[in-house]
């Protein structure tokens, strides 16, 4: 079986991706940093009859990405790792000249050091297995919308800096992916008190996702809108 960690699988588009590479067969290793949704996946992911370990923590943790491939370890390779996980930031979302810089640096934390150092941990596994990263963004990254500058200058900082992995990595595909907008959590935070039901949900992107990772496509950036057919 081939092996995937999933950060963020808990709720939103990771857990429906680590899902649906349960129903193909792989074996995940998932994370979270609330456990009782992450207890949720765990359970549902093993109804799917797939090995399954649920390891509940923070990406931002260093010891928490040295279990994280620990866990791919133990069942036996890695050929999927998705930095799916993210942190939003202050909700409502402020402009930059009001943005406190302890949250500005927890959401680089997050949304970009955490990725490259789980990466770094796992390297050799992907390596070894000629494996895929798979990085989820959001047109945040290109486009200036008011008062997403903190959330959209992270992601834009993680596509270039898998960009250029993907260019340094010539054994691994690095695939940096913009779902567009979802029904999750996270975008419920950015609008509070709107209604976001007209969002798709989470699971519409991901067969677009899953053609793309097998197509053998080169390493760069994608819209699942370019993989929907």
């Amino acid at each position: 079986m081939p092996v995937a960690i999933v950060t963020g699988a808990s709720l939103g588009l990771g857990r429906a991706l680590a899902l649906d590479l349960a129903s193909d067969g792989w074996s995940v290793v998932i994370d979270g940093r609330r456990a009782a949704p992450l207890e949720e996946a765990r359970q549902m992911i093993e109804a799917r009859g797939s090995r399954v370990t649920a390891v509940p923590g923070d990406v931002a943790d260093p010891l928490h990405r040295l279990e994280l491939v620990a866990a791919a370890r133990a069942l036996g390779s890695l050929e999927l790792l998705v930095n799916n996980a993210s942190s939003l930031g202050v909700s409502p979302l402020p402009s930059l000249s009001s943005y406190p810089l302890e949250d500005l640096r927890r959401v680089m934390e997050v949304n970009v050091i955490a990725p490259l150092a789980l990466f770094q941990e796992s390297a050799e596994l992907l390596r070894d297995s000629g494996g895929i990263v798979l990085v989820i963004s959001s047109d945040a990254a290109i486009e200036p919308y008011e008062g997403w500058g903190g959330y959209g200058a992270s992601k834009a900082a993680l596509d270039q800096m898998h960009r250029i992995l993907g260019v340094e990595e010539e054994g691994v595909k690095v695939y940096v992916v913009d779902p567009g907008d979802m029904r999750t959590e996270m975008h419920q935070a950015a609008f509070p008190g709107e209604d976001i039901s007209d969002r798709p949900e989470p699971e519409t992107a991901v067969p677009s996702i899953r053609r793309l990772l097998a197509s053998g496509a080169p390493s760069g950036r994608y819209r699942t809108s370019e993989w929907s057919t």
